[in-house]
């Protein structure tokens, strides 16, 4: 056994750690020769074994609860509950809590109440009636552009210089095609260089 009278490292790794063989140290005044003031040698005694019994309690109560984690832990994981679920869960269940209290229900009241006093003012009413207006002038006018629009590809396909170019294109067009069919028209490059059965790519 180490000396009661050891010097103390507090730089160890272990420090603040009471190690087993200071347990066995007495303490002045747990013998019981010195009885606290107020009490008799027989009290004094059994206040000391109800302290015993009540810290050995303690120990069998955390010994009775990590049993007790652990079985829990055993059973979420064979239930296939991770800790993410588990916090799901528990924000679903404050969220659900925090609308049914009593503050959440009156400030949605409250809210509510505004609402209908700013959606019933007058200027409300108004603000809202010029804004549908607009909206239904921008949605004219916006048809109106489309239709120009319209109207103006259709004089412009109308035009004697698109029906030119929509004549010429029809001839390249043609000649493509049409020369193809006879043999002696314009191939693609990918018909000059057919492709080779035995080719290693």
């Amino acid at each position: 056994m180490e000396s009661a009278n050891q010097d103390i490292n507090l730089n160890s790794p272990n420090k603040g750690l009471v190690s087993d063989s200071l347990t066995d140290v007495p303490v002045q005044g747990a013998t019981g020769t010195t009885v606290p003031v107020g009490l008799t040698e027989e009290e004094s005694e059994e206040l000391k074994n109800e302290l015993t019994k009540v810290e050995d309690e303690i120990v069998t109560l955390r010994q009775v609860l990590a049993a007790k984690e652990k079985t829990a832990y055993e059973l979420k994981r064979k239930l296939g509950l991770t800790p993410l679920n588990e916090l799901k869960q528990n924000f679903t269940k404050g969220w659900q809590d925090v609308q049914t209290s009593s503050a959440y229900v009156k400030t949605s009241e409250k809210l509510g109440e505004w609402n209908e006093k700013v959606t019933g003012s007058d200027l409300y009413k108004k603000t809202q009636e010029t804004l549908s207006q607009a909206g239904q002038k921008t949605s004219a006018a916006l048809t109106t552009v489309g239709s120009v629009i319209t109207r103006k590809f259709g004089d412009m396909r109308n035009s004697p210089s698109f029906k030119s170019f929509e004549d010429r294109v029809g001839t390249i067009k043609s000649k493509v095609i049409g020369g193809r069919e006879n043999g002696d028209g314009l191939q693609s490059p990918t018909e000059m260089n057919p492709t080779q059965d035995g080719a290693p790519f």
